[in-house]
């Protein structure tokens, strides 16, 4: 009997599978922290023979070499990926025996990237599964724009014909297993639901009810910008990324965290924001360990700066590290635990600013008080606040100046990215209020919601 268990990495919407009989097992996927998988593997009993990869991602370093190298088991990448390392090329057709009874047979899948590969698994000649990486998803498919931008139409019809011929060559039956798509900017829309088949997507895929002319229309009218550390993360997985290193940082003192400050570095608070706002470190940022910490942190840093973790325990610094290291940051150049006392020179005081709902904002709106919307494109769309400035997350560390004079408002949709958002203006010198609220709630509140349509 065949098995399959799914390694979950939710910090970036992402997962991995392990899949096999009773003795030996194939991983599709692996991220950079393997040993979560050795670990699944051990549970199971089997050993691993086999580790794939459905195609160079673009979103976290792969913990595919590493993996194959200590097992010793055959990495499977498609042949026409170019990548620096020794692989065992694949192409659309090529069969491998796992186990007993147990195969995995390639399916050429273009369009999330032009050398795309899913893998079916058969049991005994029965498909019981299919491993779509990023081209079926859940109620979407990977968006074809991370390659660079010439080839994306082409990558959008090609990704249509993909879905296609999976949804034509499998059983309505077949279960949809994607490495994308559970948050991650590798979809090309929001997924939905956690589990799907061939038959639920053949009813609402848009991929899959659109002709192609309007598929790719629609598609490509809805693709947002790409976080920034993407970059970074395909060169480095072309390349061959080096084994992770989840040893504890050097260990910062108060002088330490105020010298690095001083120099320019980040310094990166971790705890929850209502903690953060009601006292921090001067000039320290705010990305709750408990959010989306690798996606908006390597999204926002300078590409290289070093970065101080600031913790309340070795348990939160130690899971904090493991999710950067899936991005690319690798190493904290510091790391501190404990409580803002301990991390303030004596005789200073923690900064703190005032957290407040939508309901405070409208007791005071319109006022001479600045509103800073910082979420994406797409939810703007949606309605915003009239008057209010919209400057996305991911743009705002850079248009710091663009910000209008005066107390500035600052939300999102529901609180995590306006806490980013007040520490980077707390830490450039801005009276700053966090709107830690459901954006849901403003009209109740009695704020003025409009859209396009309504100007």
């Amino acid at each position: 009997m065949f098995f399959i268990d799914t390694i979950d990495t939710a910090g970036l919407g992402n997962r991995s599978y392990l899949a096999g009989g009773a003795a030996t097992a194939v991983v599709v996927d692996p991220p950079r922290d393997i040993d979560r998988v050795l670990a699944a593997a051990a549970a199971r009993g089997v050993r691993v023979s086999h580790v794939v990869e459905t195609h160079v991602h673009n979103d976290y370093v792969t913990g595919g070499p590493e993996l194959a190298r200590i097992t010793g088991a055959a990495y499977l990448v498609p042949a026409a990926a170019r990548v620096a390392f020794a692989r065992t090329p694949v192409t659309d057709g090529d069969v491998v025996n796992v186990d007993d009874g147990v195969t995995l047979r390639a399916m050429a899948t273009p369009g999330h990237t032009p050398h795309h590969t899913s893998y079916v698994l058969e049991d005994r000649g029965e498909v019981v599964a299919v491993f779509t990486g990023g081209s079926l998803l859940i109620g979407s498919v990977g968006r074809p724009d991370l390659v660079e931008p010439r080839p994306t139409e082409r990558l959008a019809r090609a990704q249509h014909a993909s879905v296609r011929r999976l949804a034509a060559e499998l059983p309505d039956e077949t279960p949809v297993l994607p490495t994308h798509g559970f948050g991650s900017f590798c979809s090309s829309s929001r997924s939905e639901g956690g589990a799907s088949t061939i038959g639920k997507e053949k009813a609402g895929n848009d991929a899959l009810v659109k002709d192609v002319d309007s598929f790719v229309t629609a598609l490509l009218a809805g693709l947002e910008d790409v976080p920034a550390y993407y970059a970074h993360m395909g060169p480095a997985n072309a390349e061959g990324p080096a084994p992770v290193d989840l040893t504890a940082p050097r260990t910062a003192d108060a002088a330490d965290i105020a010298e690095r400050l001083a120099a320019g570095e980040w310094v990166v608070d971790l705890r929850n924001r209502i903690a953060f706002a009601e006292g921090h470190v001067a000039g320290s940022f705010n990305f709750e360990a408990d959010g989306q910490l690798a996606t908006y942190l390597a999204w926002l840093i300078p590409w290289g700066k070093p970065v101080t973790l600031l913790a309340e325990s070795p348990e939160q610094l130690a899971t904090a590290q493991r999710e950067l290291a899936r991005v690319g940051i690798d190493r904290p150049a510091a790391a501190a635990t404990g409580t803002v006392q301990d991390w303030l020179p004596d005789g200073h005081a923690p900064r703190s600013f005032p957290r407040a709902t939508f309901a405070d904002l409208a007791a005071q709106h319109p006022g001479p008080d600045v509103v800073l919307d910082v979420r994406r494109d797409s939810e703007r769309a949606t309605g915003w606040i009239a008057g209010s400035v919209h400057i996305p997350i991911h743009h705002l560390h850079r248009r710091l100046a663009d910000v209008p004079a005066g107390r500035v408002w600052v939300h999102c949709a529901g609180g995590m990215r306006a806490a980013i958002a007040a520490s980077l203006l707390d830490a450039a010198g801005r009276d700053v209020v966090a709107v830690d609220a459901s954006f849901d709630t403003a009209t109740d509140a009695g704020l003025p919601v409009t859209t396009g349509a309504d100007a």
